[in-house]
């Protein structure tokens, strides 16, 4: 098994350990790089598993990437998508979705699209969430080729 940043092979107990922390196969080296970029934005484990599987389906993305007012979990700027990763969707109050609708609103402004997704998806169904974000980027890319 290799690191899937920068193919490296891994040692076993390197391999497990990722695994155990992050839920992706990385080397020491870059499960240090992701932890440190997990404690810094607050980043869900999820967001790192669902970058991971975009990248393995052929899709640059952007891991905590800036707007210019807050940082977006996971950023496709080639279809101008934002994905953000919902770990406290259960307890979700008024003022919690007045602000998910302004940033949304923020967002569209710029042109962009952003959808939310509890992290329970990815965590159980992180396949079926990967091909639904596929699809959802190719309806994108119909409308922006539309526009153009």
């Amino acid at each position: 098994m290799t690191c899937l940043e920068c193919n490296k092979q891994l040692e076993p107990a390197e391999r497990a350990s990722s695994i155990e922390e992050l839920g992706v196969q990385l080397c020491s080296a870059h499960k240090r790089r992701m932890v440190r970029l997990m404690e810094s934005h607050g980043t869900p484990k999820e967001a790192v598993q669902l970058y991971y599987g975009l990248k393995e389906a052929g899709v640059t993305a952007m891991l905590e990437w800036w707007d210019g007012t807050k940082s977006i979990d996971i950023a496709i700027s080639r279809v101008k998508l934002n994905i953000e990763i919902d770990t406290e969707y259960h307890m979700l109050t008024h003022e919690q979705a007045i602000n998910d609708l302004e940033e949304a609103m923020h967002s569209f402004r710029n042109g962009f699209t952003t959808i939310r997704i509890p992290h329970v998806l990815i965590k159980y169904y992180l396949k079926e969430t990967v091909n639904n974000i596929l699809g959802i980027m190719e309806g994108l890319r119909v409308h922006i080729k539309a526009i153009n």
